[in-house]
């Protein structure tokens, strides 16, 4: 403080005597003092310590030479920005990696192995055989241990959107590169994945191009469907969703697709027998969380009134794959399974 109020104040003394030796140049120098004490407040938010005094210098002969030399304007509209909240940028690849969703670790694994060093500890990773000997940081249902993840010195960490926000803002502060992703269509799939590979500096396309193979030969099928994921309450996927945006690759007609409701989970909506009956779906998928969820629909009055009921068109599915991307096999293991439900005659 004590530095700024000298430099201000021998700048504006300066200023003054300036002024007074060089009378005919009074009105400009005036100016100049104006200008200058505009563009020193402003340099003092960018500059300080020894670059402050450094600037002054150099401010003060710009005034000296303003009547006979014409200068350019500084641009200071780019100051260094602080990380934002869903990606912080890195022109250098990222060398180690840590991935909190078994999504990402499964993509980064096949965009280049050597660089993940920490990964989520959910089942569909911790029975990956790829997986062994890379530290867990996490576990199936507890948050991230932001210590483990510091000790593996990564500089870069992916996680969930709505998930790991609070853990990525710590890493955020201790300058480590983050991105946070939600995966709730195939074009977020794609574009993920290129983002990736982006910051590892490998190439997507083969990734990209396997992709494309689940959805080849899609048998030309446009049956109503709904897909119901629990039974208290009866929830089902609308078309913010993965599972949503799984059937219109599929082109199935997805009964909950419009549907608005109050369900506790973004992208599904509640559902009544009633409504359900009203619908009357061609199809139904069901997903297999281990409860047992099929039995227990089947003790339901209204269950056996439904038309896929009657026509044995009732299938059961993983969770990983249909609602849960989980790993690229596992929508792999999807699309397959909903080609063959497709392929058989009604």
């Amino acid at each position: 403080m004590y530095l700024k109020a000298c430099t201000s104040y021998i700048t504006r003394q300066g200023l003054k005597s300036l002024a007074n030796s060089l009378s005919p140049l009074k009105r400009t120098v005036s100016l100049i003092s104006v200008h200058f004490s505009g563009l020193l407040l402003l340099a003092r938010k960018f500059i300080s310590g020894r670059f402050l005094r450094l600037a002054t210098i150099f401010l003060l002969s710009l005034a000296f030479v303003a009547c006979s030399v014409t200068t350019n304007n500084q641009n200071l509209s780019n100051p260094i920005s602080s990380p934002a909240a869903t990606e912080t940028t890195n022109r250098e690849s990222a060398q180690k990696v840590v991935a909190l969703t078994p999504l990402t670790a499964d993509i980064i694994y096949q965009l280049d192995r050597t660089k993940i060093v920490g990964v989520t500890g959910s089942k569909i990773i911790s029975n990956d055989p790829r997986f062994k000997g890379i530290t867990t940081v996490s576990g199936e249902q507890t948050p991230p241990n932001l210590e483990k993840i510091v000790a593996l010195k990564p500089d870069f960490v992916v996680g969930a959107a709505g998930f790991h926000d609070k853990t990525m803002e710590r890493l955020q502060q201790l300058g480590i590169k983050t991105l946070l992703t939600q995966v709730k269509s195939w074009k977020a799939l794609e574009e993920l994945t290129v983002n990736l590979a982006r910051s590892l500096d490998a190439n997507p396309e083969p990734l990209l191009k396997r992709y494309q193979t689940f959805l080849a030969d899609i048998p030309n099928r446009d049956y109503s469907t709904l897909i119901l994921v629990s039974r208290q309450p009866i929830l089902s996927p609308n078309q913010a969703s993965w599972a949503g945006d799984f059937l219109v690759q599929f082109k199935l007609k997805n009964l909950a697709a419009q549907l608005q409701g109050t369900s506790p989970l973004r992208g599904y909506v509640t559902l009544s027998p009633e409504k359900i009956l009203q619908v009357n779906p061609e199809i139904i998928l069901l997903v297999e969380t281990g409860d047992k969820i099929i039995e227990k629909f089947k003790s339901d009055s209204f269950w056996n009134q439904l038309q896929a009921v009657k026509s044995n068109r009732v299938y059961v599915f993983d969770y990983y794959g249909l609602i849960n991307p989980g790993s690229i096999d596992s929508i792999e293991k999807a699309c397959l399974q909903l080609k063959q439900i497709l392929e058989t005659k009604s």
